[in-house]
């Protein structure tokens, strides 16, 4: 077997593991869409758990630098993360109201970025999308914000649901394109 061969076999096969992840990927967003307050639960448990994992990782980088003043800061901020996490972990509920109010404002802060990018590049072929962009994600952002904290149960569920969804269709777009060209190449 010689070197192209060899390089045609692993990206065929990463191409069908890169197909697989995408449809299960668009699997996903279609039950957090249709389950959106067990996904909105199910993202509070995740986002608990990470920033446990967090401080913890804080809490031995702190400890390995000895340096007194990162190591308290390090420890400060570890302390922060697992008290958070733990919050979020046994207060689900309540942790899902502030995932939503949080990613409302996100939301607005993303759409500020995107209206001054895309007066930045306006010149620029395309940038009008940039503009268009920031309005949707300005809409939303205005929608979730007037609507809670009675959207709590369905937002975060719902819009992880769709990114998950159009990242799966895209992944598989841009797969299944991967996989002509690898047909392509000499076997």
């Amino acid at each position: 077997m010689n070197a192209t061969s060899s390089m045609s076999s692993i990206g065929r096969e990463a191409v069908r593991w890169s197909i697989l992840l995408s449809i299960l990927m668009i699997v996903a967003g279609v039950l957090a869409i249709t389950a959106p307050a067990a996904a909105g639960t199910a993202v509070t448990i995740i986002v608990g758990v990470m920033l446990i994992f967090s401080g913890v990782a804080h809490f031995a980088f702190g400890w390995e630098t000895r340096d007194v003043g990162g190591m308290v800061w390090e420890m400060l901020l570890g302390v922060l993360y697992v008290v958070v996490g733990v919050y979020l972990l046994s207060h689900v509920a309540a942790g899902l109201t502030s995932l939503t109010l949080a990613l409302a404002v996100y939301l607005f802060l993303e759409a500020v970025l995107e209206f001054v990018l895309s007066f930045q590049f306006r010149p620029l072929p395309g940038s009008g999308w940039l503009l268009v962009d920031g309005v949707v994600t300005l809409i939303l952002a205005i929608a979730i914000w007037k609507t809670w904290p009675s959207n709590t149960p369905w937002v975060i569920g719902t819009i992880v649901g769709v990114s998950m969804l159009f990242s799966g269709i895209t992944r598989l777009a841009l797969s299944l394109s991967a996989r002509d060209v690898v047909g392509k190449l000499p076997s």
